[in-house]
């Protein structure tokens, strides 16, 4: 036994869950509601201050991702739990719709590419539209084709995670803000989780049979520091930063508006808050050379915003001059580089890693937050 921390002196729980972003409250809740004493330990000092509050705050249909594949299989049942959650939790959502579009003919053949691997992942109400029926639903609109998605929506994430947060404590659970891991270790067949304590402060652990790596942009760091787990279980970060322009005055659009994905990236696509106000984004901008999510600048360059009305002009070409304005930064937690294919989520427990009691969130990016209650049902069953 490790004579800094004797076990008899540390506190004990069912399940410590790493992280308080979307996802960390979703499987905390879970995990509560099982009846486990859970405890949801975030670094910062409110949750969901990271990736969970930097999004699109989109409720993405499962259009896109490869068939078989983590991103597909959990968003497409995650969104489905999601809209019914919203709804008898009183969270503010619409079912708005969006419209994919192409934007010139060289797009079509990809176009309908993704229309029919939306029907691969079960996504059946996707609807092909001519220009001109694109045009009945949104006249500022300039295409050559469209997929209308009618399951896409809009969510007010900050009221969904106050409404996890809550489920999870009438469970029994505790969120512990403030509270940084730095370490998890093994003592005595239990997970000994070490908090990293402020200068001339003791150090602290809790003790725990159970524990979920969800700290996101700070998880494969996490990893790093797990004892036991192999090289392979601790991939490297790749941060990509995605910005935001917000449109001053209101926009001439009820549904979402994407354009064709790209690499890294679904296109700086138009998307609406629950007062109708539009933002454009996100970009893609790979920030090489930066390994600590601490050093992360979240600024937005006012420079990008010539790019960015370029780019909606393809869409919108009635976007009127000097419309566009700096809004906000996220940074997506990516697993794979520039150039390489999109890593899928990877969802690690003892039978990957060999480890009991552990699971690892690794490269959560979207549709992380529309999967957030799926991944909260894998995650317990792991842990059984």
């Amino acid at each position: 036994m490790n004579e800094l921390w004797p076990e008899a002196a540390l506190d004990r729980v069912d399940a410590v869950v790493v992280g308080a972003g979307v996802l960390g409250l979703a499987v905390g809740r879970a995990l509560a509601q099982r009846g486990l004493e859970t405890l949801v330990l975030e670094r910062a000092g409110q949750i969901g201050s990271g990736i969970s509050s930097r999004s699109s705050e989109v409720i993405h249909a499962g259009l896109y991702y490869p068939s078989g594949s983590l991103k597909a299989e959990l968003c497409v049942r995650g969104r489905e739990l999601l809209y019914d959650f919203c709804a008898s939790h009183a969270v503010p959502h619409r079912r708005c719709g969006k419209l994919l579009v192409a934007t010139e003919a060289a797009q079509l053949p990809a176009l309908q590419a993704l229309a029919e691997q939306a029907r691969r992942n079960g996504v059946d109400d996707v609807q092909a539209l001519s220009a001109a029926q694109a045009r009945a639903l949104e006249p500022a609109l300039r295409c050559e084709a469209a997929l209308l998605s009618p399951s896409t929506g809009i969510v007010d994430s900050h009221a969904l995670m106050l409404a996890l947060q809550g489920e999870l404590e009438a469970a029994g659970g505790c969120v512990a803000v403030g509270s940084a891991v730095g370490a998890l270790c093994r003592q005595g067949g239990l997970w000994r989780v070490e908090l990293q304590a402020e200068a001339g402060a003791e150090p602290y652990a809790v003790l725990s049979p159970r524990v979920v790596n969800a700290a996101g942009l700070w998880a494969p760091a996490l990893a790093r520091a797990t004892e036991g787990l192999a090289a392979r279980h601790q991939p490297e970060p790749r941060f990509c930063k995605g910005s935001y322009f917000s449109l001053s005055g209101r926009a001439p659009f009820s549904h979402l508006i994407y354009p064709m994905p790209q690499a890294a990236g679904l296109g700086v696509h138009l998307t609406l808050d629950l007062g109708g106000q539009a933002r454009f984004g996100p970009d893609v901008e790979w920030l090489d050379g930066v390994s600590d999510p601490d050093a992360l600048d979240y600024r937005v360059d006012p420079a990008r915003g010539e790019r960015f009305a370029a780019e909606v002009r393809r869409y919108w070409p009635d976007l009127p001059e000097g419309r566009l304005q700096a809004s906000y930064a996220g940074v997506r937690p990516k697993i794979s580089g520039p150039g390489e294919p999109a890593a899928d989520f990877r969802i690690e427990g003892p039978a990957e890693h060999g480890l009991p009691g552990l699971v690892q969130l690794l490269g959560l990016e979207s549709p992380g937050l529309t999967s957030c209650l799926a991944v909260a049902e894998r995650v317990s069953a792991l842990l059984d």
